[in-house]
């Protein structure tokens, strides 16, 4: 049976933590390992995981594209899951991953995200997600839109081989903002990116801070600043939300 690891990255997650870590204990079947890589938590994080019985590390540096080399390095998985401290996957999640990664056609996968939170579903919000998966290659990467790629971002619960992403050299750590983005144009080189019709339930703490129209602003500025290829200054137009 092919292994699985989920993978969680972490800063200061303690409020939106327990919920999802409610949310892997109820798959079915459950991860063969649930491993979080935490960036130097001052809160509650690394305790609540630990309580939890999960598998903590800590990366030797802050940023979510080191702590996934990090966790990737020492995951004992197959196929690893990355996934957001504020995402929800669906109960049948494990069984969803290794159906899509049996197919050695696909390099790389992800859910879809539903954007949501106290006030339910934000569709709006969700819609604009799933589109510009396909019209962001469609302008910034031509060719490989006529490929079959289409760009995944990281609240989409990615997941992938080990073995290729260790081959491909995993994330680049100068990236701070988009760090999954750009990982899925390297895994565009092996075979196609796509999405499963499965539902990944993402927090909307992001809309509920900054407002429904200028985190969409926020979303699409930094989408085409990131094709245009601005890398490091990218954390300043992306403000921080916990």
């Amino acid at each position: 049976m092919t292994r699985v690891t989920i993978l969680i990255p972490t800063y200061n997650e303690e409020a939106a933590l327990p919920a999802t870590i409610a949310a892997l204990a109820a798959l079915d079947p459950p991860a063969d390992e649930l491993l979080l890589v935490d960036g130097g938590s001052t809160d509650a994080t690394l305790a609540l995981a630990r309580a939890a019985g999960l598998t903590c590390l800590v990366a030797p540096r802050k940023g979510r594209g080191a702590q996934i080399n990090h966790g990737v390095a020492h995951a004992q998985g197959d196929i690893v899951c990355v996934l957001h401290a504020d995402s929800l996957l669906p109960r049948d999640a494990v069984t969803v991953i290794r159906a899509a990664m049996a197919d050695p056609r696909t390099a790389l996968a992800s859910f879809m995200p539903r954007i949501a939170g106290p006030g339910g579903t934000r569709w709006g919000s969700t819609f604009h997600n799933w589109i510009k998966t396909w019209y962001a290659p469609l302008i910034f990467r031509p060719l490989l839109f006529a490929r079959g790629v289409r760009l995944l971002f990281g609240d989409h619960a990615m997941f992938f081989r080990r073995r290729d992403f260790l081959a491909l050299g995993g994330c680049d750590e100068r990236v701070v903002v988009l760090e999954e983005a750009e990982l899925c144009i390297k895994f565009a080189r092996l075979g196609r990116t796509r999405m499963v019709r499965r539902w990944v339930w993402t927090s909307d703490r992001r809309i509920a801070a900054w407002g429904r129209w200028r985190a969409n602003w926020i979303y699409l500025k930094v989408g085409a600043m990131w094709a245009m290829g601005a890398r490091e200054e990218l954390a300043e137009h992306y403000p921080d939300v916990r």
